[in-house]
């Protein structure tokens, strides 16, 4: 194996560098995980996850791990509610929302992405995560890298992998390609015990989620599994609106005032979120890879997810797109396909990308779709199509 003998270094414990790190140990590859969170106890924000059958699920298989999965995954959490700005229901499949199939492609279960964390972890041998590791820089060594971390750690690896997500510190050692800004922005916001502090929306979510479309406007909103829920206001604006706006995100009250001014005419059933989010909100500008990035392959460095490919969330691809790298990552390292690791990176990459390149575009058109004026009708006959 092209591997033996050889350290390999995943900087980041995200869901891709967790995985990656479980289906290595399970070919009996030396890895660790660096991750800067101080342990495994810190929070885990975002939304739930929806696994696909052929990415996200197809690594959870490979990886032996999928009756935990099954254990730990929130059963209905995908079922969807399509409403315009006034909170009127045009589209439900809470009735028909059928239960878990996990024989079916169509099937995506959704899962706190705390849950699934503590699964992988709970999976990997011990020690093999290296908590309150910030990565800053490493420097070229025999045939592979130093790293320096923040706490003043200094290790050697044969072998680096990126799993650091959107602001890599990985990436700029392996090209110098750049994100670009899609043109939209997320507000996210928080609601914890969102059953007492927000009931209405709380009852109408119901458990699940509910896109709401309103003159290119979006608000985006997800129950999770500890009883909180997350929503994001999504709109069309420039790069640096976060600066520009002029808001303090953590206050609350000018966040409220925001929302009326910039949604006029949206209905104040939402007030509800607005008025019981913690802070502070976290604005979230939209950047995409763009479709024809391309590298030369390093002998004994390479990327995963969203360091490798980030993308728009409007397809549901990043995560499964992540965990997908890591399982054909693995099976380019671990079989005896490929001469050496350099050989074996470059098969990697050459996949990932053009497979990337398809799930950002769909994110992109996605993206528009359901930032356009006509959005509500868009939406409502694609989501009318699918069932």
């Amino acid at each position: 194996m092209i591997l033996q003998n050889k350290q390999v270094a995943i900087i980041g414990g995200g869901p891709g560098g967790l995985t990656l790190a479980r289906l290595l140990q399970l070919q009996n590859v030396n890895v660790k995980v660096y991750e800067r969170d101080f342990n495994k106890e810190a929070r885990v924000q975002g939304s739930p996850l929806d696994l696909h059958d052929d990415s996200g699920l197809a690594a959870i298989r490979k990886a032996g791990l999928l009756n935990e999965f099954k254990t730990n995954f929130l059963p209905g959490a995908d079922k969807t509610l399509i409403v315009n700005e006034h909170a009127e229901i045009f589209f439900s499949d809470h009735e028909t929302n059928g239960q878990e199939d996990f024989g079916d492609e169509h099937f995506r279960p959704e899962i706190d992405r705390g849950s699934l964390r503590k699964i992988l972890l709970e999976s990997l041998e011990l020690e093999t995560v290296v908590w309150d590791s910030h990565f800053m820089a490493m420097e070229k060594q025999n045939e592979g890298w130093l790293l320096h971390f923040k706490n003043g750690l200094s290790i050697y690896a044969d072998i680096v992998i990126g799993s650091d997500g959107a602001n890599s510190k990985i990436r700029p050692y392996i090209t110098d390609i750049k994100a670009l800004y899609s043109g939209i922005t997320m507000l996210e916001g928080n609601i914890y015990e969102s059953q007492k502090t927000a009931p209405h929306i709380s009852s109408l979510l119901d458990g699940g989620k509910i896109m709401a479309f309103g003159d290119s406007q979006n608000l985006l909103l997800g129950q999770k599994g500890d009883g909180n829920l997350g929503f994001y206001a999504s709109f069309k604006t420039n790069e640096n609106w976060s600066i520009t706006s002029g808001l303090d995100f953590s206050n609350k009250t000018q966040i409220l005032e925001w929302f009326k001014k910039e949604y006029p005419e949206w209905s104040s059933v939402w007030y509800e979120l607005f008025q019981n989010a913690s802070v502070p909100y976290i604005p979230r500008p939209i950047n995409y890879m763009p479709l024809d990035q391309t590298w030369e392959t390093l002998p004994n460095a390479t990327l995963i997810g969203d360091a490798a490919h980030v993308m728009p969330p409007f397809a549901g691809e990043g995560a499964n797109m992540a965990m997908l790298d890591a399982l054909e990552l693995s099976e380019c390292l671990t079989s005896d396909q490929h001469e050496n690791v350099q050989e074996a990176l470059s098969f990697y990459e050459k996949n990932m990308r053009k497979r990337a390149a398809k799930a950002i575009q769909e994110s992109l058109e996605n993206g528009e779709k359901m930032h356009s004026k006509n959005a509500l009708k868009t939406m409502l006959d694609f989501f009318k199509g699918e069932n």
